[in-house]
């Protein structure tokens, strides 16, 4: 593997590492818009805000990370993308403020109609906001993003692969929150709702997988290069994500919640890891390759070093985060706290 490879490879496990908890983040806001009403959702609401209250803003870590390796490591290919690709990234950019805002915002609301408000917009852009990223990643992975940037500002991601790019991505990350909420709920004492999520999320694992059957259909015609890609080197890793994602379905089914979120987490990421190694060695399909984008070999060193002091700095801290936030302690302290112990 060259410094190029390894660069490219960096570049990539915040790719992954976005789409597990960042994507976690992002499902709970479809299970938070299809609840009920008030009443009806409360409880589910509840979870959500506990589940991912102290760790939302640490998730977008990750897209930062993948934006400013993307820019720094391959600044031509960067400029291409965003060029072409301004309006759905424009959209991104605007679902996550307006998400993140009301998430804030509704709890401090003074009335239900200003609660009902923010709670649909922290809702809808949950649902947005992953799926233009679908979209992005379907428009690079087609090759609809030519090298010089001068892509036309429609059809380069509304092809067929960045509409199937994006439920998959509504989908998984669907999948994969409904996992983790079903556990957390448990782990919380609240076995109604633990057993709803877990009914819940068999369905969406079940429509997912239906959905990527289609998708390598729709891949092996408008993305040739692509579903080349997966048909050799990607294929054990779409195996992988295959299993594993059978498996914690019948952990759902079963009611194992804890290791099902093992599953989802692993079917999600060999399915992310898949795209990329199928992609190889491509930054953009049928344009540039990571040789071609890559910037200067200086550049590539400080970054190999700065991804280097990040993994012994931020990252424990990261993990200690997430760790906490999955731990019995927590869900006990969180359970003493509302009910006033």
């Amino acid at each position: 593997m060259g410094l190029s490879d390894l660069v490219a490879v960096l570049l990539f496990v915040g790719v992954i590492a976005y789409s597990l908890f960042g994507g976690a983040d992002f499902g709970c806001g479809f299970w938070d818009l299809t609840a009920g009403d008030a009443g009806r959702g409360a409880h589910l609401r509840h979870q959500i805000d506990k589940s991912i209250g102290p760790v939302w803003e640490a998730n977008h870590v990750w897209l930062v990370y993948i934006l400013v390796f993307l820019w720094t490591a391959f600044p031509e290919p960067f400029a291409a993308i965003m060029t072409t690709l301004f309006v759905p990234w424009l959209l991104v950019g605007l679902g996550i403020v307006l998400r993140g805002g009301a998430f804030a915002f509704r709890k401090f609301s003074t009335s239900f109609g200003e609660a009902r408000m923010h709670g649909i917009m922290f809702a809808t852009s949950s649902v947005i906001t992953p799926f233009f990223l679908g979209m992005i990643a379907g428009a690079i992975a087609s090759g609809r993003v030519p090298a010089d940037g001068y892509g036309d500002l429609w059809t380069s991601w509304t092809g067929p692969t960045s509409w199937i790019g994006g439920a998959l991505a509504v989908l998984t990350t669907t999948f994969l929150a409904g996992t983790f909420l079903a556990a957390d709920a448990r782990r919380g004492g609240n076995e109604p709702l633990a057993t709803e999520m877990g009914r819940r999320s068999l369905i969406a694992g079940a429509v997912t997988g239906a959905a990527a059957l289609g998708a390598a259909v729709v891949i092996e015609i408008d993305a040739p290069t692509l579903a080349s890609g997966l048909h050799g080197r990607g294929l054990p890793l779409i195996i992988v994500s295959a299993a594993a994602g059978s498996i914690s379905m019948w952990q759902l089914w079963t009611r194992d919640f804890s290791r099902a979120r093992i599953g989802a987490v692993i079917a999600v990421a060999a399915i992310v890891m898949g795209w990329g190694v199928g992609q190889y060695d491509w930054i953009l399909v049928d344009q540039v390759t990571i040789t071609e984008g890559i910037g200067a070999r200086s550049t590539q060193i400080g970054l190999v070093i700065v991804f280097g002091m990040a993994a012994v700095t931020a990252v424990p801290a990261l993990i200690w985060l997430y760790l906490l936030v999955n731990s019995d302690r927590w869900s006990k302290d969180e359970a003493g706290a509302t009910s006033g112990v």
